[in-house]
């Protein structure tokens, strides 16, 4: 799986979303072309350059679940696209 980080900060966290609830969301990415289609779009929004890093898919589920760390998988079939306002990087 791919997540997003801040170029130059990769060991600083993570790009992620806040849902309704108010708790932060981490996008997983299947695909790596569509981590990459996503920071595009961030970065057309005026995000800093982003960067698309791999990630064992079962290392990352297991640490986010034993964390208490909420995330969503991303496929080739979803459509997703930059909140205005609820992201964050954690």
């Amino acid at each position: 799986m791919y997540i997003l980080t801040l170029k130059g900060r990769e060991t600083d966290g993570a790009y992620s979303v806040i849902d309704e609830q108010g708790e932060k969301v981490l996008y997983l990415f299947v695909d790596e072309d569509d981590a990459i289609r996503f920071a595009i779009m961030l970065e057309e929004d005026d995000y800093p350059e982003m960067s698309v890093i791999e990630l064992d898919d079962e290392l990352v589920v297991n640490m986010c679940e034993t964390e208490g760390y909420r995330y969503t998988i991303i496929t080739q079939n979803d459509i997703v696209v930059p909140p205005k306002d609820n992201d964050y990087f954690s």
